[in-house]
């Protein structure tokens, strides 16, 4: 019988729309906000590359599609250009486009760069929401799970209290360092980036949308599931905000080009607040990832940054 859960999210793609946004020079210090609802107590960020809306439909994720059914879920999230993975996953967690960040390509290294960014730290990088929540929030822990060495370029090291790399698409004892990770700092507020490139070597290996490809996603489906339920058992589910990511899609072997099954993607989000069983209709982008975390966490962004809240998603 099919899940009704699956039926209701996983549709067809609906038009999708840019979302514009403006370059602000001038940043100032990110502080907490004064609103009523409770600031949120933990964030993982459940990362896999290169998943096309194609594949994501087409894929069998019930452990993802029980997740989504919780929350809120875009088909049509548009990634920044080029469509490839460092300017995007660095979008995702700076709120803003390669314009402000200067991370064009993934070449991308904090001594090789061709355009500078518009903001830096005392270190030469652009504020990411790491760096954000840590100086506005001292207790805030932070973690970075991550098996694409390029990926970690962007970042400062300091603002992260816990960064773990495996080597050849490994990716499993990262969801089990996570959770453990979670475990020793229930007390304080999180944020996980949790992420893996199997996925879009798949792609480049057998094609996207090959056999092999589907298989991969569903692969990371299971592990998801595995730590999902453990956080569960540790009584932190309740509590926790999910965020579904990825970078761009794919076509053939490839990506960084400008057709739709390059440039839109899945975007989802389930936790408290959250409306249930939502389909995003509102424009989104990857740089609106990190807007919505500093929002949950009741935190004011920086000027510099160019990310929106979706205000749909919530309650």
């Amino acid at each position: 019988m099919k899940n009704s859960r699956r039926s209701f999210f996983k549709q067809g793609l609906v038009g999708a729309v840019a979302l514009g946004t403006a370059s602000i020079s001038r940043p100032v210090a990110a502080i907490p906000t004064e609103t009523n609802a409770r600031a949120a107590k933990r964030i993982v960020l459940i990362s896999l590359d290169g998943i096309c809306v194609e594949g994501y439909l087409k894929a069998k994720t019930p452990n993802l599609d029980k997740l989504m059914a919780e929350g809120s879920l875009s088909l049509d999230t548009r990634v920044v250009m080029p469509s490839v993975t460092l300017p995007n996953w660095t979008s995702h967690l700076t709120g803003s486009g390669p314009e402000q960040h200067g991370v064009v390509d993934n070449s991308w290294e904090i001594s090789k760069f061709t355009l500078p960014a518009i903001e830096k730290d005392s270190a030469g990088y652009y504020p990411s929401v790491f760096k954000v929540l840590k100086d506005a929030i001292p207790q805030m822990k932070t973690a970075f799970y991550y098996n694409w060495i390029n990926l970690f370029y962007p970042y400062n090291k300091q603002y992260l209290d816990e960064v773990s790399y495996l080597e050849k698409d490994a990716y499993v004892p990262n969801y089990e360092k996570a959770f453990s990770f979670l475990k020793a700092n229930r007390t304080d507020p999180t944020l996980v980036f949790l992420y893996s490139v199997h996925t879009d070597h798949a792609g480049h290996k057998y094609k996207w949308m090959s056999p092999e490809y589907i298989r991969s996603i569903e692969e990371a489906d299971v592990e998801i599931g595995r730590f999902i339920e453990k956080i569960k058992q540790e009584g932190l589910y309740k509590d926790t905000h999910f965020m579904f990511l990825t970078d761009h899609g794919g076509i053939n072997y490839g990506h960084g080009g400008v057709s739709t099954d390059e440039m839109i993607v899945p975007w989802g989000i389930t936790g408290p607040g959250i409306k249930k069983e939502f389909k995003i209709t509102e424009p989104n982008n990857t740089v609106n990832t990190a807007a919505v975390i500093l929002h949950l966490f009741k935190v004011k962004q920086p000027l510099s940054w160019t990310g929106e809240v979706i205000k749909s998603i919530f309650k």
